[in-house]
């Protein structure tokens, strides 16, 4: 649970713009279980050109340059991130998140930079080896052009990675999101960040982006990252919703302790203030959409992390994220399942730690309200059931059979089912 800054700042964010977010998630969230602040995408780059690529000159070099140490590990960019001048990187900032009572993380992008390659920048820890010997030059991004793929078949590709993560746990890092990884599945450097987080010292959450991860790589996935995405990146569309829950059943049963399937981040409150798509707004879903995008990452158990500019939430906003009864079902549901799924409405459950209670989430997938059902048998339960409505933080009372209840166009319910004889 917590925040990244690339859905409202793509490349740009400022420390100050961090700290901001972090200061409201400590005031704010930090009572509820947010926690980690992480920021995203080319914070080693000089973001001022607004062209996020880079070009080559006349003699083989990068321009911009990316921020980067002699071992060819990058740095925070001084422009935006002025408390990493004089080779700090990013500790000074993270000691601020940490002050809070907050953890921190980076985004980084799979791989070695192209410009490391070019300067034959020496790998720490190794003897002659340099960062030429051991990139992969065939293995590109397809939409970012700064690094290289490492083969982790090459003497000293292993150092490099062990390298960068002995740096980020210097400097206090508690969450790498690694680019690039999943899409196509690079199982070599997945084990291989994995490895690195193992020898750093220190404990580092593992997000792998972005998706469509490979079902079939579930296995191996799981043994490596704590996260890893289901869906490319998702926005502020109901039809992203809808395919989300198709995502969400593919995944079905994976995800447990310490290894997550991810929806990506919560597309709620201020989005895209400096790019990345669209121009600045709030979130384009509506109030019952945002109920259900914030229904099903919880009762899928996603990570919640919240992508919009925490300081200019609105009451709505706070009263989607402070919701303790809502985030205890995202932390603590077992087992989720769809128990249906119809053109027009769709059911989850999960079930309440210790005991016989089972969660249930209504949706409403019609262009129109309509009742949405649940079928107690279906679930096991034979006997009279209290219904308590979890945004609502009511008692709705006793029933029989089942339950149903009048939900508004593309919105959703989350219940709280409890046997009582």
């Amino acid at each position: 649970m917590g925040w990244n800054s690339y859905n409202c700042y793509g490349m740009t964010v400022h420390e100050d713009e961090v700290k901001a977010n972090a200061d409201y998630v400590a005031q704010n969230l930090k009572a509820h279980g947010w926690q980690y602040i992480v920021v995203d995408f080319l914070w080693s780059f000089d973001s001022r050109s607004g062209d996020p690529f880079q070009k080559r000159l006349k003699d083989g070099s990068y321009s911009p340059w990316l921020t980067m140490d002699q071992w060819g590990r990058l740095t925070p960019d001084t422009n935006k991130f002025p408390s990493a001048f004089g080779g700090k990187g990013f500790k000074p900032l993270a000691d601020y998140v940490h002050s809070l009572g907050l953890k921190f993380g980076i985004h980084v992008m799979r791989g070695i930079p192209r410009q490391a390659v070019w300067a034959k920048s020496p790998v720490m820890g190794t003897n002659g080896i340099t960062a030429d010997m051991i990139a992969d030059t065939n293995s590109k991004c397809t939409w970012n052009n700064h690094m290289y793929g490492l083969d982790m078949a090459k003497p000293g590709a292993q150092a490099y990675l062990n390298s960068i993560l002995n740096l980020y746990a210097g400097w206090g890092v508690d969450f790498i999101k690694v680019d690039d990884l999943s899409r196509p599945y690079s199982t070599a450097e997945v084990e291989g960040y994995r490895k690195a987080i193992d020898n750093c010292g220190r404990a580092i959450v593992f997000s792998t982006s972005p998706g469509a991860t490979p079902v079939d790589k579930a296995d191996n996935v799981k043994q490596n990252a704590n996260m890893w995405r289901v869906a490319d990146d998702f926005w502020d569309e109901w039809n992203a919703v809808l395919e989300m829950f198709n995502y969400g059943k593919q995944w079905e049963g994976v995800g447990g302790p310490g290894h997550w399937p991810d929806c990506d981040m919560i597309q709620i409150g201020k989005l895209s203030k400096r790019g990345p798509v669209g121009a600045e707004r709030y979130s384009r879903f509506t109030k019952d959409e945002e109920y259900s995008h914030m229904t099903f990452w919880t009762i899928f158990r996603s990570p919640l992390i919240l992508g919009g500019n925490l300081p200019e939430n609105r009451e709505q906003e706070l009263k989607l994220f402070t919701n303790d009864e809502v985030i205890a079902v995202n932390q603590y549901g077992t087992e989720p399942r769809q128990l249906y799924k119809t053109n027009d409405a769709m059911v989850w459950y999960s079930h309440v730690p210790n005991s016989k209670d089972i969660y249930v989430a209504l949706f409403n997938l019609a262009a129109q309200p309509q009742d949405v059902e649940v079928n107690f048998a279906q679930l096991g339960l034979n006997g009279r059931v209290a219904v308590r409505n979890l945004w609502e933080k009511e008692d709705v009372g006793a029933f029989k059979k089942g339950y149903k209840k009048i939900i508004n166009t593309h919105g959703a319910a989350l219940l709280k089912l409890s046997l009582l004889n």
